[in-house]
């Protein structure tokens, strides 16, 4: 399906502009801001003047404050003016005061850029730009109207006789009428397009002065941070699907093999035969091992059931090397988070079982000042690199993704230390009965 223009420029680039609104639209946007710019001078002079007549007895100093932000109310008129050429609605979020009150909310509206860039504004709109809306308005509309317009003026106010042209050529002949009227008709036909341009440049110069950068760009990097949480948690879920599924599905199935080729083995008298069920009986049960291991590797059930205190645990006794395991976990943060900081210490007791040659391998952790902790300490040789192929680097970044911190320390010689952080809360007490 064709894509409707998002504003006037998008549109003049299109075969259907001079049948489609945007001319109008054009038209619109230039006239009111020629009839705004005369009563926003008119404002801003006379709120000025009254303040500096009453700063003789200083009673006016205060009041002029009103002048600096006379450019608030202006902006904000501007911004729902641009909505008749750009479809794309202008961010002009302000600062939140940090305390109620006017004095608070002066103190803010002074001290933010976004203020002072919009009484820019207001004096450039008050001195300048309206002026050029209204003369754009002129020649571009109102002399081609009246060009249009000949034979009817002709007809009515010079009684079939003459008529003015733009009060400046007299024309008294009905051929030479209408032959300024089709000239005035051709002329509407370009002056569409120079109203479009006015009105386009009007309205980029006024995105540009007013527009809320920061709150733009704030709500953007809110907007990122939001969907990145999302697709983590999105693959969070499909992980425990996937878990789920084999666990319920293609291990039991497994499981009962395994079952059927035992009690085959033993009903089958000794020979051939009975050797083959006992190698397809062992290899069931490698594969169901392997399933098993491939299972706990997706997610492993015990976190799911149990919580994070408890799957590090089953990590810690799963692990070649001696593991201490010391957590403090009054509660069960949420299930990403939960999740990726599991992912952490698996990645890293599986590097101290490879690479450190430790004899020994510590867990500790707990939850303070709204943050989840866990260290992972070992007495081995050190010198471990991140970005050395250890897989921290793909667990780094998604530890990024939940606003979390994951640091390594290994001089050589060691010992080595990774510590991980993440900001949570806790929503639900920990089961600790596995």
């Amino acid at each position: 399906m064709p894509m409707h223009p998002r504003n006037v420029w998008q549109a003049m680039s299109r075969p259907g502009f001079l049948l489609s609104a945007w001319p109008w639209r054009s038209a619109a946007y230039l006239l009111t801001g020629a009839v705004t710019g005369v009563a926003a001078l008119v404002g801003i002079v006379t709120v000025a003047t009254v303040c500096g007549a009453l700063a003789l007895v200083l009673v006016g100093l205060p009041l002029l404050l009103l002048v600096a932000l006379s450019g608030i109310p202006v902006a904000e008129v501007e911004r729902r003016r641009l909505r008749l050429v750009h479809r794309d609605p202008l961010s002009g979020r302000h600062q939140a005061p940090a305390a109620p009150g006017l004095r608070a909310w002066l103190a803010t509206r002074l001290r933010e850029q976004a203020t002072w860039r919009e009484f820019g504004y207001a004096l450039l709109f008050a001195g300048l730009l309206w002026p050029v809306d209204a003369l754009a308005i002129t020649v571009a509309l109102l002399f081609p109207l009246s060009m249009a317009a000949t034979p009817l003026l002709m007809a009515t106010a010079g009684d079939g006789h003459e008529a003015k042209v733009l009060k400046q050529w007299t024309v008294t002949t009905w051929p030479a009428a209408f032959g300024v009227a089709v000239l005035g008709l051709l002329l509407m036909v370009v002056c569409a397009y120079v109203l479009g341009v006015t009105a386009g440049a009007r309205a980029e110069l006024a995105r540009l002065l007013i527009a809320s950068r920061e709150g733009e760009l704030g709500a953007e990097v809110v907007e990122l941070a939001r969907s990145r949480i999302r697709l983590v948690e999105a693959f969070e879920a499909e992980r425990r699907r996937i878990e789920r599924d084999l666990h319920d599905g293609a291990q039991q199935r497994l499981v009962a093999l395994t079952m059927a080729l035992g009690l085959a083995r033993l009903d089958a008298p000794p020979g051939p035969l009975a050797d083959q069920l006992t190698r397809a009986h062992e290899e069931a049960g490698k594969a169901l091992a392997e399933l098993r291991e491939l299972i706990h590797g997706i997610h492993p059930k015990v976190l799911t059931d149990y919580g994070l205190h408890a799957a590090v645990a089953d990590a810690a006794d799963r692990c070649v090397v001696p593991v201490d395991v010391d957590l403090e976990l009054p509660g069960r943060p949420p299930r990403a988070v939960e999740s990726a900081a599991y992912f952490v210490v698996c990645e890293a007791l599986a590097n101290v079982a490879k690479h450190s040659g430790a004899d020994r391998a510590q867990v500790c952790g707990g939850h303070r000042d709204g943050r989840l902790f866990l260290e992972v300490r070992d007495d081995g040789r050190g010198d471990a690199d991140a970005s050395a192929g250890s897989g921290l680097t793909g667990l780094a970044d998604r530890v990024s993704v939940l606003d979390g911190r994951l640091a390594l320390t290994s001089p050589p010689g060691g010992p080595t230390l990774l510590r991980v952080e993440f900001p949570c809360e806790l929503t639900s007490a920990a089961d600790r009965s596995a």
